[in-house]
């Protein structure tokens, strides 16, 4: 007998698309969705009927990224065919650059409807980012105990482990046997997600080692607890820094860690899944920082809010590039006597840029992973330099031979040569100068880096390659 394919991966990605497609495709569709006063047509029924289907068939995760691919009419058009009980789930897995749009459209009392329905793990996750009042009475509904957990979390900062750990855990007694273990787990009925392990823990709730499932049903039912348990398992101070313990999670192939204070008493646990997301996160960042984009930039938002979220690193583009320019003017009299040096200046330039943005995501990649330490910087600078010089050699060379049968001017291939390889030399510095010292001052080293890389490239290419131009051409 086959599977059903119902929840298969392929299936799922078609019910997006076609999610996608009724939507973009029919403009009428989506005003009729967001004005329940327009009466629909027939076929604009059966579409309504269908797109309800697939929106509340699909899981979270995938409704969550159709809301991302679509225009803000659109998302508005889908969010109102959710289900009030599936909001909550919906927003958890949504990136935080379309919650602005979702919840803008909620009432207080939807909001509050949304996050009841989710684990505390997730209400905290989102109250994080709601307003005050409402996230008071979202406490105001819940147990004592639940209500201290919230409150406890709040207080830690957004890039710590304490701020994005789980609190279902199971916790047993080192006293117990396997068999009362087993007994235990089936009253329970399920265990949480990314379960891999047990804590176990004294009576006032220090811990004192954990109990992989595995050891649970590999052993003999009549062994203690604590004759089998690891005493020595790895764990977190929720003042921990996030992206340290998503890196040792990387290097131990850990599922799931406790976490534990001060005094060594359990508070909850990391597990794999807020790692992943936090990584996916982080580079989704990374990538929109080295590009001079802010962070929380919806690919779909309106036009003039995307205007003021990249305005910035546009007018330090129009300063670097003004530069360049009044470079370029300071030799006009060069250009003017040798008007090749016009043609061939742009290619300078663009290797050397090309070179520099290579270095600095090496070394960006590097500080990141704490690869580099007051040890190994200076090797790190020889070897990039080592690299141009080598790359400067063959290339530069390459386009000196090709300037020479181009132009049939032999000083003017060497000049090509040297410039390009003085220029790679420059880059490969500044590639590693720019992101270590942007480390050193506190300061994201991604942020805008490609940015100053290129400006600097540029100014710096021209420069070099109309100077000795001057020097050795004219």
């Amino acid at each position: 007998m086959s599977l059903p394919v119902k929840n298969s991966a392929k299936q799922r990605e078609q019910d997006r698309s076609r999610i996608l497609t009724l939507l973009l495709a029919d403009d009428a569709l989506t005003d009729s969705l967001l004005d329940p006063q327009v009466v629909q047509d027939a076929e604009q029924r059966d579409q309504t009927s269908e797109l309800t289907a697939l929106v509340n068939g699909l899981p979270a995760a995938d409704v969550a990224d159709a809301l991302e691919s679509l225009p803000p009419d659109e998302r508005h058009a889908l969010w109102a065919l959710v289900e009030e009980d599936k909001r909550g789930q919906i927003l958890v897995e949504a990136s935080e650059t379309v919650w602005d749009s979702l919840i803008s459209g909620m009432s207080d009392k939807e909001l509050l409807h949304a996050l009841r329905t989710l684990d505390i793990d997730d209400q905290i996750y989102l109250g994080q980012y709601l307003p005050r009042n409402l996230m008071g009475r979202l406490l105001t509904y819940m147990a004592p105990e639940e209500r201290d957990r919230v409150r406890e979390v709040i207080r830690y900062g957004k890039h710590t482990v304490g701020a994005m750990m789980d609190f279902e855990i199971i916790t047993i007694r080192p006293e117990v046997s396997l068999a009362t273990v087993q007994r235990y787990l089936r009253l329970r009925g399920k265990i949480p997600a990314n379960t891999d392990k047990l804590f176990v823990i004294d009576r006032r709730n220090h811990l004192l080692g954990e109990l992989p499932l595995t050891t649970v049903l590999l052993h003999k039912p009549a062994t203690l607890v604590s004759d089998v348990m690891e005493r020595d398992p790895v764990t977190f101070d929720p003042e921990d820094n996030d992206e340290a313990a998503a890196r040792t999670f990387e290097r131990d192939d850990l599922l799931s860690a406790a976490v534990v204070d001060g005094k060594g008493k359990l508070m909850g646990r990391l597990t794999v899944e807020e790692v992943v997301d936090l990584v996916y996160e982080e580079s989704d960042t990374d990538l929109r920082r080295m590009g001079g984009i802010s962070e929380d930039e919806d690919v779909f938002a309106p036009v003039n809010k995307a205007v003021k979220t990249r305005w910035a690193w546009l007018a330090i583009n129009l300063c670097t590039a003004f530069v360049a320019s009044r470079v370029i003017g300071l030799f006009e009299h060069t250009i003017s006597q040798l008007v090749a040096l016009a043609a061939l200046m742009p290619i300078v330039a663009g290797i050397g840029g090309n070179t520099g943005n290579q270095t600095i995501t090496m070394i960006v990649r590097a500080l990141a992973l704490q690869h580099i330490q007051a040890g190994n910087v200076s090797f790190l600078l020889w070897r990039e330099l080592g690299v141009a010089l080598i790359n400067g050699l063959v290339w530069g060379g390459t386009m000196g031979l090709a300037t020479y049968a181009l132009y049939q001017d032999a000083a003017l291939g060497a000049v090509m040569t040297l410039a390009m390889m003085i220029n790679l030399l420059v880059a490969a510095l500044m590639g590693v100068i720019i992101p270590m010292t942007m480390s050193r001052l506190g300061r994201d080293p991604a942020i805008g880096a490609s940015v100053m890389i290129t400006a600097i490239t540029d100014t710096g290419g021209f420069f070099i390659f109309l100077g000795l131009a001057t020097l050795f051409l004219i």
